[in-house]
Formats: structure tokens, sequence, C-alpha cells
């Protein structure tokens, strides 16, 4: 990913742009066809002297001109003097920076589907397995683990989604000039912009005004969001591999150390990654936004804000995506010690079940009143109350409810709704979806090369 934003990569783009400008020109008869074939054939960095370029860069304090001057003096004239017709610097440094955006989200979308994958195996091995569902710090009812992490599929299916939508309003080529205004290029300028859009992949610009930077925003917030939910998974994980629950465990590399001082650590190290990046990633959308604010017609500042934060925030993405799904593929889970945490209430996770139970033969108001003061009375007794032995001494759930029935509504298996179902449904959801998308990206593969 970081290959992308190097600034021999990015040079290549401005040059692909720079070709793509003059071919389109030359199919209009706004300049001479030989010379854009000329500047076309001529438009590879390996073809330029990189100290040249390097050497301006520094005199000329501009990162667009040094690479027209040495593409110029290699074309020669006069077709060197067609190169950037009616063009300004954004123009090409937008539409180029858009070409690499392209093989960014190209890569992120990848790397998602990858980690879909990922979590709709671990979905499926969870779906059935049962453990302590908890709301706010405390155990609720039960679900199954499954259900857990389809919910994290489910969230990262929206980040795909959001992915794909994006792409319109994101991949656009920009050839509108000084101000967006056509004024150097007149009549013909927006069928320019239009031919170069089609050489290049994009779609046109419908009004190319330098300061329209909310696509770009857009994209950052996308990443935001996306490192969001993957900290909230990391942090899950990490929470789960504490003592006190023991249920999920970080795959261990042969020699892992944990810590330097104690031997017997097992930290949740490339979680613990997730997260820091997430923090980074999420740190940006206030920056992007910040440089949608430009002042009249455009503002440099906001220009750099903007590819700041589109540059960190897509290869920072890439690796929080490579370490998420490294976490998820190598996740072990501990069946043993998810029963265990089931018991720790002595049956009072599945008081719901009694209450609902019970509320068919008394109405949901009086049963949630005598349950809720049997789980108090177990709170008060201590260790050694069973949720069982009260419910049983009670006299109004025992005129109620049999003995068997209790038993078997205090088993965690029988109270996790749709858990499994869900599990199941959501993964195959996903499974789709991915397909789909890997069609789409393979597809655009294919055209590209064609």
């Amino acid at each position: 990913m970081a290959q992308l934003f190097s600034i021999p990569a990015r040079r290549q783009r401005y040059l692909d742009v720079e070709a793509a400008l003059a071919l389109a020109q030359a199919d209009l008869g706004v300049i001479p066809h030989d010379p854009a074939q000329q500047i076309a054939a001529t438009a590879h960095l390996h073809l330029l002297d990189a100290a040249r370029i390097d050497a301006d860069e520094v005199r000329t304090a501009h990162p667009l001109m040094p690479l027209i001057t040495e593409l110029a003096r290699v074309v020669g004239e006069p077709a060197g003097g067609w190169i950037h017709w009616g063009a300004t610097t954004q123009n090409v440094q937008q539409t180029a920076d858009v070409l690499g955006l392209r093989l960014a989200l190209n890569l992120l979308t990848a790397q998602l589907c990858d980690l879909l994958d990922a979590l709709t195996v671990l979905t499926e091995r969870g779906a059935e397995l049962v453990m302590a569902g908890r709301t706010h710090g405390q155990q609720a009812v039960p679900i199954t683990f499954g259900f857990k992490t389809a919910i994290w599929v489910d969230a990262m299916l929206r980040h795909l989604e959001r992915s794909q939508q994006l792409r319109p309003r994101l991949l656009t080529a920009m050839m509108g000039g000084a101000v967006g205004n056509f004024a150097s290029l007149g009549d013909i300028g927006p069928a320019v912009q239009r031919r170069v859009a089609e050489r290049l992949g994009l779609t046109p610009m419908p009004l190319p005004a330098r300061s329209l930077s909310d696509p770009f925003a857009e994209l950052v917030c996308l990443l935001g969001m996306l490192a969001g939910t993957g900290s909230a998974i990391a942090g899950e994980v990490a929470r789960l591999m504490a003592n006190e629950f023991a249920e999920v465990g970080e795959a261990l590399g042969e020699g892992d150390v944990g810590s330097s001082t104690m031997p017997q650590k097992r930290n949740p190290k490339k979680s613990a990654a997730v997260i820091a990046l997430s923090a980074q990633i999420r740190a940006l959308v206030p920056l992007a936004l910040e440089a949608m604010i430009h002042s009249h017609e455009v503002e440099g500042a906001r220009t750099a804000m903007m590819d700041a934060a589109l540059e960190q925030g897509c290869v920072l993405s890439g690796e929080l995506l490579t370490l998420l799904t490294e976490v998820v593929r190598g996740l072990e889970l501990y069946p043993e010690r998810m029963a265990a945490n089931l018991q720790l209430s002595g049956g009072l996770i599945n008081a719901e079940a009694v209450m609902m139970q019970l509320a068919q033969k008394i109405g949901r108001g009086e049963a949630h009143e005598v349950v809720h003061h049997a789980a108090r009375e177990v709170a008060i007794r201590g260790a050694g109350a069973g949720f069982l032995e009260v419910l049983s001494h009670d006299p109004q759930i025992q005129a109620e409810l049999s003995a068997q029935e209790l038993t078997q509504l205090l088993d965690p298996a029988s109270h996790t709704g749709l858990s499994a179902a869900l599990a199941h449904e959501t993964s195959a959801r996903a499974r789709r979806a991915v397909e789909h998308v890997r069609e789409q990206l393979n597809d655009e593969h294919l055209e590209n090369r064609l």
C-alpha cells in the first residue's frame, strides 16, 4: 500500500494523466495528432532523468512543473510545447491521485473481503457454541459465540457496501482549468474532460471545481468507521482473553514472549496493535472534514491537509486489516471456560426465560416482580444460594411452574433465541456479498488490462 503513495508511483500517474490529456485533446482536434502520440509514448518515468526532476523540484518548489519540463525536454519540440495544454496543476495531480486511490480502494476492498472470509469461518465455528451475552459489562442472557461474531460480520458488510457506493463519487477526472470553469479550453472543455475520463476509466466531474473535496472526506470517514469496527472487534478479543473471562485467545507464535518480567503473560499483542492503528485512523477524520473548508475557489493548505489524511488513512487501514485478519484467522475458542462462566451467576443469566414463562400464567408485570425478588434473594444470600433453589421455594412460582420446567428453563442452551440461525444466515449473506464484490474487482482488473 505504501508503494502506491511513493514519489515514483505518483510521478508515473501524473505522466499517465498528461498522456491521456494529450491524446484526448488530439481526438477532439485541440492539439495535433502526432505530438500527442509522441507525448504519450514518452510519458514513462524510466525514460526521464529522475535527478533532473529532483533538482528542478528543489529549485522551483513546485510538485509538477519539473516533471512537465523534463517530459518536454525528452519529447523535444514542437511536441513538447503541447504538453499540459489548458490544464492547471491540480487538474493533473487530483486526477492522478484518484487513479492512486482507485488502486488503494481496490486493495482495501480485497483485504476487507479476506477479513470477511475469516469472520465467516469463525462465525460458523461458533454458531452453536453457547456463552454468556453481556450488556453494560454484566451477564445478560445466553447467546452463542457465532451470534457475537455475526454482529462483527454485519458491520463489516456495511463497510464493504459503502466502499462500493462511494466509487462513482470518488473516481472522477477533473479537467476544468484554473478554477473549474473551462476558461482555457472554452466550449470544448467538457468534451476534453469526458474523453480524459474515458481513457483513464473514470467519470467526469459534473462541475470540476477545485474546492470540491467531499468525496475524499467521505473516503476518510469510511476508513474511520471501518477502523472503529476493527477496534471494537480487537477490544472484545482482548477483553475475552483476560484471565477473568479466558474464553478466547490469540494464536501464539513459536517463541512468543508476553512480558520480560512476567513469564506467564499471554498478551493480546495484535489486538492491541489494531486498537492503536484504529485510533490513528479515526483521528484523521476531523482533519479530512477540516480540509473541506476552502476559501474562495481553492486553498492550498486545505488540499495538503486532505492529501495527508488520504495517504495516512489508506496506509494505516491496510495495516489494520492485515493484523485484524490474522487475529480472526488464528483465534482460539475455549468452550469449557464459556460453559463455566455461564454458571457464575448460579442460574440468574436465565432469569428472563423464567419470567417469560411465568408471565404466560400471571402476566408480565407480576412475573417480573416475582422473578426480580427471587434474583435479589440470591444476591443477598451470596455464595451457595442457587437460583433454582430460591425459585423452587417461592410459593407463587411453585403454583405455576414444576421443578422439571424450572430446570429446563435454567439451561442456558434453551434460551439462546435465534443466535445460531442468525449466525448461519449472516455468514451466508457475507459469502454472497464477498463473491459479488470479488467478481466486480476481477472485471475491473481485466478491463484495465485490456
